[in-house]
C-alpha cells in the first residue's frame, strides 16, 4: 500500500468516527438546545430565540429531584461497595488459589456473561418478593452485586501481580487476608478505577429493573422519576422534559469532564491481558 493509499483510508476513517461522533452526541446537543429555549423555538429551531430558565425551574418543582438522587447515590454505592467486596474475594480466589472445579466454576461465572440482565428479570423479582426486599434499596441493587464481567476483569489484574511480592509479605508474616489487602489490592488499583467508573454509570443509567422492583419515592432512582415526569399523561413538553433530562445526566457528564484522563488512563493500564 503506497502511503496515498494509506492517507486515502486514513481520511475515510477520521470521516466515519466524526459521522459516528455527530450521530452519537446529537440527541444530547438537541436536549441541551430544547432545555433553554420554548418548545415551538426548540422544536423550530429559531436562532434568533432567546435563551430562558423557565423549563428548569418547572421541571425542579415537578418531582422530589434530590429524594431521587439520593436514591440513586445510595444505589451505586451500595452496589459498588458489594462488588468490590465479593469480586475482590473471587478474583483473589480464582488467580491465586487452586481447588477442585476451579476451572468448571470460573467457565460457568463466564457464561453469564452472555446472558443479558433483562432475561432474568422474572426470577430476580421472585427472589427479591421471597427476601422481603421489594421496593428497597437493597432489592434494586442486590442482583447486581454479584459482577462476573468483575469477577473476571480483577482476577485478570491480580494474575499480573508478581508472586515475589506475595512470597515477600509472607515472609513477613502477613496473613492471606493482610497480602490481599497490602500487595493485591493496591497492586490493581487502576483496575479499580476503571470498573467503578463503569459500575457507577451502568447503574446511574439503569431502568428497566428499578422501574420494576420500586413502587414509591422513596426508593425510585433519577431514571424512572425522570419516565415518570415524562409520561405522557403529564403532558408532553420538550422542553421541560429536555430540562429534567439535563439534570439527570449532568452529574455523569461533569464528572467524566474532570476525571477523563484517568478514566482513559485506566482503561488503558487495566486492559484484559
Amino acid at each position: 500500500m503506497s502511503p496515498r493509499d494509506f492517507d486515502v483510508f486514513r481520511s475515510f476513517d477520521l470521516v466515519g468516527a466524526l459521522l459516528l461522533a455527530t450521530v452519537w452526541i446529537s440527541p444530547l446537543v438537541f436536549a441541551v438546545w430544547a432545555a433553554f429555549h420554548t418548545p415551538t423555538a426548540a422544536v423550530g429551531f429559531d436562532l434568533t430565540a432567546p435563551l430562558t430558565l423557565d423549563n428548569f425551574r418547572t421541571a425542579w418543582n415537578g418531582a422530589p429531584w434530590l429524594r431521587y438522587a439520593f436514591n440513586t447515590v445510595l444505589l451505586t454505592g451500595s452496589v459498588l461497595i458489594g462488588q468490590f467486596v465479593l469480586c475482590t474475594l473471587a478474583g483473589f480466589a480464582f488467580a491465586r488459589f487452586s481447588f477442585p472445579g476451579r476451572d468448571i466454576v470460573f467457565t460457568l461465572i463466564l457464561l453469564q456473561l452472555f446472558i443479558l440482565p433483562e432475561v432474568l428479570i422474572v426470577e430476580n423479582y421472585a427472589m427479591v418478593s421471597r427476601l422481603g426486599l421489594f421496593d428497597t434499596i437493597l432489592g434494586v441493587g442486590m442482583p447486581y452485586m454479584a459482577s462476573a464481567f468483575g469477577i473476571f476483569l480483577i482476577r485478570q489484574a491480580f494474575k499480573q501481580v508478581p508472586r515475589e511480592l506475595e512470597e515477600a509479605a509472607r515472609i513477613e508474616g502477613c496473613s492471606w487476608w493482610g497480602v490481599l489487602l497490602k500487595v493485591y489490592v493496591p497492586a490493581a488499583r487502576s483496575t479499580y478505577l476503571a470498573y467503578a467508573l463503569v459500575s457507577v454509570a451502568t447503574h446511574w443509567n439503569n431502568f428497566l429493573w428499578p422501574l420494576v422492583v420500586t413502587n414509591s419515592q422513596t426508593t425510585r432512582p433519577l431514571t424512572v422519576g425522570l419516565s415518570l415526569f415524562g409520561a405522557p399523561e403529564n403532558g408532553v413538553d420538550i422542553s421541560v422534559i429536555s430540562a429534567a433530562t439535563l439534570m439527570v445526566v449532568a452529574p455523569l457528564v461533569v464528572a467524566f469532564l474532570i476525571f477523563q484522563r484517568q478514566f482513559i488512563q485506566a482503561f488503558l493500564r487495566a486492559g484484559i491481558r
